[in-house]
C-alpha cells in the first residue's frame, strides 16, 4: 500500500511540476531555464519541511516517504537540471550555465534549509 500511495504522489508531483515550469517558463522568457529552478527550489523548500516535520514533531514515516520520496521525488527533476546545465554549455553559453549551476545548488540548499527551520519553530 505504501508503493501505491508513494507512485500516486509521484505522479501528482510530475503533474505539478509540469504545470508550473510551463508556467514560469511562459512568463521568464529569459535564458535561463527558469521553470526547472523555480520547481527544484520550491521542491527543496517542500523536502526541508517534511525532514523537518518528520524528524522534530511527530509525522509519521509512512506520510514522509509519501510526501518527500513521492510528491517531491515526483515533483523535482535532477536529470532535467543536468540536460539543461549541459545545453547551455554545449551551447557556448558559459556564463548562463555556470550562473544557472550555482544558483540552483545555493538556491535549493538555502530553500531545503528554510523548509527545515521553518519546522523547527
Amino acid at each position: 500500500m505504501l508503493t501505491l500511495a508513494v507512485a500516486l504522489a509521484a505522479g501528482l508531483g510530475a503533474v505539478a511540476r509540469l504545470l508550473v515550469d510551463r508556467g514560469v517558463t511562459m512568463r521568464s522568457r529569459r535564458p535561463l531555464p527558469f521553470g526547472t529552478l523555480a520547481v527544484n527550489v520550491t521542491g527543496s523548500f517542500v523536502l526541508g519541511l517534511v525532514v523537518g516535520l518528520a524528524a522534530h514533531h511527530g509525522l509519521s514515516a509512512r506520510v514522509a516517504t509519501v510526501l518527500g520520496a513521492g510528491l517531491a521525488g515526483g515533483y523535482t527533476t535532477l536529470s532535467t537540471f543536468a540536460w539543461e546545465t549541459v545545453d547551455l554549455a554545449e551551447t557556448a553559453r558559459w556564463g548562463a550555465a555556470t550562473a544557472y549551476l550555482l544558483a540552483s545548488t545555493a538556491a535549493g540548499l538555502l530553500a531545503a534549509a528554510a523548509g527545515l527551520g521553518l519546522a523547527l519553530l
